[in-house]
This record gives C-alpha cells, sequence and structure tokens, in this order.
C-alpha cells in the first residue's frame, strides 16, 4: 500500500476513534449530570427575617430593611429587604442546588414564572408562630404566609398545569425557619403572654402552632422540609442590652435565655422525629437544622476567629435594628470580622457557616 494511502486510511481511523470517544464522553456526562445535578425544582422558604428577602418592602410595616446600610456587601452593594449585609442562609442553599443564585420575595410584583418556578420566600421579617407575634410589627403571619402558597400554586397551575405543579411543588426543597421573636420580642419583651402562660406553656403553645404550620405544608404537597431550631437568644446583642444587668460593661451571654432555646429544640427534634415516621410512607422527608450548635460555637466556642461576638457592626451594635440601623448610621470596616450585622442579625459570613454546617442534611433531604 503506498504511504499516502496508509497516512488517509490512519487518519480516518483516528477520525472515527475520536468521534466514538466524543459520544462516550458526552453520554458520560450526560448520565453523571442525571445523577448528580440538582435534585430539586425549587427552594421556598417561610419564617422571619432570617429568611426574608425583602416581602416586608410590600407591605405596611416599620420593620424594613430595604435602606442603606442593610445590604452593604450584596451584589452591586443593593439593600433589597434582607437583614444583613449581604446573601441570606437561603440563598446560599439555593445557590449550592443549582436552583438560582438569590431567593426573591414572593410579594414582588416583578416576578417572572420563571421566577415562580425555582422558588421564592414567603418569609416576613418579625414574624412568629405565636399569632400575636407578627401583630406587633404588622408583618405577615405565618398563617398568611401558607395562603400566599397556595396562591403561589394557583398561579403555578395556570402557567404550567394541575399535573406538572404537583410534581414542582412535591420536588421541591421547603424551609421553614422561625420562632425567635415569639421569645425574643412577644415573650419576654410584653407582658401578654406571660400574663396567661407560664415558660412551659408558652413553649408548649409555640410548638403547637409551628407543628400545625408544618402540618398545612405537608397537605399542600411538601415532601422535603428543614426546619430551623431557635438560636441561643442569650447571645443575641438586644438581648444582653435589655435583659442584662450591666449591659455596657457585661456583655457575656444570658444563659437563661438560651437555655429556652436548648429546651426548645429538644421539643422540636422530638416532635419531627415523629413526623418523620409519618411522612416517610409518603416519600418524604423532614429534618432539623442546628443553628443554636453553630452560633454557640461562633460566639462562646470562638471557633472561628470573629473580632466581635457581642454587638453588631451597625451603629453602636448594641441596639440598632430595623429603622435604627440606617444611612446614618457608622458601620464596621469589615462586617466578616462580627457575627451580628445589627443587634440581632448574623452577618453573611454567619450564614455561609451555618450553610456550611447543615450542608451534609440538606444533602440527605433532597437525595433521591
Amino acid at each position: 500500500m503506498p504511504i499516502s494511502h496508509l497516512i488517509s486510511s490512519l487518519k480516518l481511523a483516528l477520525i472515527f476513534l475520536l468521534h466514538v470517544h466524543l459520544i462516550f464522553i458526552s453520554y458520560a456526562h450526560t448520565q453523571y449530570t442525571a445523577t448528580q445535578g440538582p435534585k430539586v425544582s425549587a427552594v421556598l422558604v417561610f419564617g422571619d427575617s432570617t429568611s426574608d428577602p425583602g416581602n416586608n418592602n410590600f407591605i405596611l410595616t416599620p420593620f424594613k430593611g430595604n435602606f442603606p446600610p442593610y445590604g452593604r456587601d450584596f451584589p452591586n452593594k443593593k439593600p433589597t429587604g434582607r437583614f444583613t449585609n449581604g446573601l441570606l442562609a437561603s440563598d446560599l442553599i439555593a445557590r449550592y442546588l443549582g436552583v438560582k443564585d438569590n431567593v426573591p420575595p414572593y410579594l414582588d410584583p416583578s416576578l417572572t414564572v420563571h421566577d415562580l418556578m425555582t422558588g421564592v420566600s414567603f418569609a416576613s421579617a418579625g414574624s412568629g408562630f405565636d399569632p400575636l407575634t407578627p401583630t406587633i410589627s404588622n408583618v405577615i403571619p405565618l398563617p398568611r404566609q401558607l395562603e400566599y402558597f397556595r396562591e403561589y400554586k394557583t398561579r403555578l397551575a395556570a402557567k404550567l398545569g394541575i399535573a406538572k405543579t404537583i410534581e414542582l411543588v412535591n420536588n421541591a426543597l421547603f424551609i421553614v425557619s422561625a420562632g425567635t421573636n415569639d421569645f425574643v420580642v412577644n415573650y419576654f419583651t410584653l407582658p401578654i403572654r406571660r400574663q396567661k402562660y407560664t415558660l412551659p406553656a408558652y413553649m408548649d403553645f409555640v410548638m403547637k402552632q409551628q407543628l400545625d404550620f408544618i402540618q398545612g405544608l405537608r397537605n399542600k404537597g411538601a415532601r422535603k422540609i428543614g426546619v430551623v431550631g431557635l438560636p441561643p437568644m442569650g447571645c443575641l446583642p438586644i438581648v444582653i442590652t435589655l435583659f442584662s444587668d450591666n449591659a455596657l460593661f457585661d456583655r457575656g451571654c444570658i444563659d437563661f435565655f438560651s437555655s429556652v432555646g436548648r429546651t426548645y429544640n429538644s421539643m422540636l427534634q422530638t416532635q419531627l422525629n415523629l413526623m418523620q415516621l409519618d411522612l416517610a410512607q409518603q416519600g418524604g422527608r423532614i429534618t432539623y437544622f442546628d443553628a443554636y450548635s453553630t452560633l454557640f460555637d461562633v460566639i462562646v466556642g470562638h471557633k472561628y476567629g470573629f473580632k466581635e461576638v457581642k454587638r453588631g457592626c451597625c451603629g453602636t451594635g448594641l441596639l440598632e435594628t430595623t429603622v435604627l440601623c440606617n444611612p446614618k448610621s457608622s458601620t464596621c470596616p469589615d462586617a466578616s470580622k462580627f457575627v451580628f450585622w445589627d443587634s440581632i442579625h448574623p452577618t453573611e459570613t454567619v450564614y455561609k457557616i451555618f450553610f456550611d454546617s447543615v450542608r451534609p442534611v440538606i444533602d440527605y433531604l433532597v437525595k433521591k
């Protein structure tokens, strides 16, 4: 065979083998992304300021965070209504799952169908499970958030059809993050509930409201549910300021308030475990997101080397939140060295630490 013919034959063979190889790689990549890609259709969030990306912007309430310095480290330095300097944990979870970059507020009138399909937050800063709590600052109660979710499903069904909407909801990750306001803003600050309930009785009352809410989500199709526990409330700067015997010079955590969180979280975990036994029969999962341990490690254990753990970055950091943390407030130069952005809410850095801590739990929730 002439050498020119041999070279031509070798070229054809190489082209053929390369073509086969590319087909194989393409197939393998398809198989990989099918099993390793997003296992959820959407991220749907309910709760309070720890997960409100701006719903309060669209209601008549003084409890807003849509002005500087909130959002100082958010993309384009935009104050969106998130009560922190940047992203919330729910945003980080949505990014991790590959669903979307940020979870928008449901009440934003500019949302597209795609925005709705990939997830929204119904949460409202200042809300809680006790029906009295949201009335204090005129925010969206949890039952109303559940009604908005029903409306959300109706809107999707009109575009996608009922069957696809049911499938989307069944495959969505639900996050519930509330409860702190029931104790910090309501029970321990106002006398109304203390006149009616002992502390143990009030914890039972809030628990009943929370479990009813979660059951409402289940009844509406939720099958993958993460429930965030209470933080060490005695370590919140505003709690120390309001309840310490010497708030200026003794800024240590007040264990009494944190112990309430520990007790409530233990009760919650027991109830979620019981609920899981029932939900498993429907092919669903519900689990506990441990916010307490993360914040305790950060604040008391000094595990992550934060420069400031006892006050917020905004203003004095002792009492400022919402309108008291405003464009005229001074702020720390580097929020990543602070645990708290204002006197209640964590910085984005702490939300990232919390997200990292619950990532294995998220993987469990969303696995096929």
